[in-house]
């Protein structure tokens, strides 16, 4: 189960970051399409485009959140093992390296 939301994450949340991508800028400044111009007004229209465009991002958006809290519910109540990194046991303590037998001091032997 929580391979499946992973995955949906994942195909969503790619998804999401090409619709954003998709969409013209409400300033102008960014976008790579004319103003205005008349024509169809369809699906292929300048609106049209945008309102599909708009509600698809609306509804990946909320599939996100759901498998968010999904993922968030399933490794809270659900899942196997620890239920946080808090949770986790602490390891064990490092010790010290023991200290090295003290060395006298090589001295020069005169000549």
């Amino acid at each position: 189960m929580q391979t499946l939301l992973i995955v949906l994450q994942l195909f969503v949340s790619i998804a999401l970051v090409v619709v954003v991508l998709l969409q013209r800028s409400e300033g102008g400044a960014l976008g790579i399409g004319g103003g205005g111009g008349g024509g169809m007004g369809g699906i292929f229209g300048p609106r049209g485009a945008a309102d599909t465009l708009t509600r698809t991002t609306m509804i990946l958006a909320v599939v996100f959140f759901a498998t968010s809290i999904g993922l968030t519910l399933y490794s809270l109540h659900g899942g196997t093992g620890t239920r946080s990194i808090l949770d986790s046991p602490t390891p064990a303590p490092v010790t010290a390296p023991a200290k090295p037998a003290p060395q006298t001091p090589a001295v020069p032997k005169p000549q």
